[in-house]
């Protein structure tokens, strides 16, 4: 039976904490990672190829999968190398990796549901129809047309959504990179160890917002001073190419630190663990 840690508050904060530290040990050779990743992105961005974003979409678990590894090698002392992005594919774990997109395909499909049985159809007409004209006449007034309780509403609901169904894969891919559990089971574990320890993962979230927000208001302003020697576009791809070179690392290192808290080889001190009157970990 899969053993579940709960674990106090602090311990999001800790996670955060470790996956700084884990960017400072090898800051170069993780970047490389997030530069590769972000690297694609970008160009699939700034270029229009859809194909090529669609592609990376659906290679995300795959490739966050390779960054978590690399977290664990520097963790580990070992040192991390690009080709440690593809390392799920390199050990037969691509088809589990990829099970990883079905609580997104599903909450896509309910969204699309709820969009239309809580807005409506004609509503939607509208607001396309609407979004079209401010197009060529940005006019606030247009705006005051569209049914902005309902699309607050949906807005909202979208976020519950979504937020649900990243706990089903939050733990899930650590622990098919690094066990030989099945993909719906590691989703299962992950669902419940996410539930049993809600408030560190509020915490976590807090503080990786609150550095995320950092990060991309120190890329924005080094944009603007590029933009005035290279020019807007060449500006912003760099300036998303270093965002993506520190917060895909971070959160790789964030992912393998609360995996190996909660459910992974390095269980945290049995003062900070939930124990049972027999001394074991509950379950």
């Amino acid at each position: 039976m899969t053993q579940i840690r709960k674990v106090p508050l602090s311990a999001g904060a800790e996670w955060v904490l470790g996956g700084f530290a884990l960017l400072r040990k090898a800051p170069v050779a993780l970047s490389i990672l997030g530069l590769i990743w972000g690297g694609l992105s970008a160009l699939a961005s700034f270029t229009g190829q859809v194909w090529m974003s669609l592609v990376l979409a659906v290679l995300g678990p795959i490739l966050f999968g390779g960054v978590i590894y690399a977290a664990r090698e520097v963790d580990q002392g070992r040192s991390p190398a690009p080709g440690h992005l593809l390392q799920g594919l390199r050990e037969g774990r691509g088809g589990r990796l990829l099970a990883m997109l079905l609580p997104q395909l599903i909450a896509l499909a309910v969204l699309v549901v709820l969009l239309v049985v809580m807005i409506g159809p004609a509503q939607l007409e509208h607001i396309a129809q609407v979004m079209e004209q401010m197009k060529t006449n940005p006019d606030p007034e247009l705006a005051q047309k569209l049914p902005a309780g309902r699309m607050m509403g949906w807005l909202l609901v979208a976020l519950v959504v979504g937020l649900v169904a990243g706990l089903f894969t939050f733990l899930a891919i650590p622990d098919v990179m690094f066990t030989e559990r099945g993909a719906f089971a590691a989703m299962a574990v992950s669902f419940r160890a996410c539930m049993r320890n809600l408030g560190a993962l509020l915490m976590m979230t807090l503080l990786l917002f609150i550095a995320v927000f950092a990060m991309s208001l120190a890329c924005n302003l080094l944009m603007y001073v590029l933009a005035l020697a290279i020019g807007q576009m060449p500006a912003m791809f760099v300036a998303q190419l270093l965002l993506m070179s520190v917060m895909l690392p971070l959160m790789g290192g964030v992912v393998y630190y609360a995996w190996r808290g909660l459910l992974g080889e390095a269980p945290l001190p049995a003062a900070s663990a939930g124990t049972g009157s027999d001394g074991h970990i509950e379950a």
